[in-house]
């Protein structure tokens, strides 16, 4: 589980063009942003994606009872980085009151062992560096699409996890 924001200004990265045709992108001078909340099941490559308006340990908590209602039958952990919303009074009462819910930590400045990071990376790639969107409300919602609809190949339990689970 991770958080990231997504600004209407384009982000640019290399691509490919003709010899002699340099591309042009119209950068838009707004900062218009908002943020992605997203998790990734492991299993089976499932993105469940949600915009917010701000990172707080209540939208945080909030997007864990999603989580809770999509997956109501199912043991959760949840891979967390160490951002300040991760935690606080809220959280612990949210994993008071469901013990089928975990929380583990990812060690400081290690984004990398984070697969939403990598997915994030996926659905900038793909959608929002580069792009000639002329308003932001379209991207907002390709964006999402995008992560809610694109199985994504993550191979962090083969990399990490012990043998015995990537037998489920």
């Amino acid at each position: 589980m991770d958080q990231m924001s997504l600004y209407f200004q384009a982000t640019l990265t290399r691509v490919w063009a003709p010899t002699g045709q340099t591309p042009i992108i119209k950068i838009s001078p707004q900062r218009e942003h908002i943020h992605f909340y997203g998790a990734l099941d492991l299993m089976n490559g499932r993105e469940v994606a949600v915009t917010a308006l701000e990172q707080t340990a209540h939208v945080t908590a909030d997007f864990m009872r999603l989580l809770l209602m999509l997956f109501p039958a199912d043991h959760l952990l949840l891979l967390l980085d160490r951002a300040a919303w991760h935690s606080g009074p809220e959280i612990d009462q949210l994993l008071a009151d469901n013990p089928h819910l975990e929380l583990m930590y990812f060690p400081p400045a290690c984004p990398d062992l984070n697969p939403q990071e990598h997915v994030w990376e996926q659905a900038r790639d793909a959608r929002s560096h580069n792009h000639t969107y002329r308003s932001f409300p379209p991207l907002i919602d390709d964006f999402e699409t995008f992560l809610n609809e694109t199985p994504f190949d993550i191979e962090f339990l083969e990399k990490y996890a012990p043998p015995i689970l990537c037998e489920f």
